[in-house]
């Protein structure tokens, strides 16, 4: 890694970062996101009070528009389900939720979840 880089840092979360991120991330810069656990709404929100998890919306966000794999992996991890009973959840959070509880830690799932969507940069909690 070059060490002459500019370091960014996103503070927050929602579409305000996403935004950022995916612009920023197509520059040499070295991308950091620091993400609020703060959502509570949605999918989220029936997440964490169902499964005992920190709010994964925003997490899947940013790693999202860091993202550098295909477009149907991107695409995947946004896939918001219409029916059923996953109506209104989308993939991302039930797969960052699920490898939370894998990996027994929010920390970790982001590590695997940003290897396996080869990001460009770092997505970090806070709680």
């Amino acid at each position: 890694m070059e060490t002459n880089k500019q370091k960014i840092v996103t503070i927050g979360g929602g579409s305000g970062s996403f935004m950022v991120l995916s612009g920023l991330k197509k520059y040499p810069v070295e991308l950091s996101a620091v993400v609020t656990m703060s959502d509570d709404g949605g999918s989220t929100g029936v997440l964490r009070d169902e499964m005992g998890v920190l709010p994964p919306g925003d997490v899947r966000q940013c790693l999202v528009a860091l993202s550098q794999s295909s477009q149907t992996l991107r695409d995947l991890f946004s896939y918001r389900y219409g029916i059923g009973r996953l109506g209104g959840h989308s993939f991302g959070n039930i797969f960052l939720s699920t490898l939370e509880k894998i990996t027994g830690s929010l920390p970790l799932a982001i590590k695997e979840a940003g290897r396996i969507l080869r990001i460009k940069g770092y997505v970090l909690q806070l709680p």
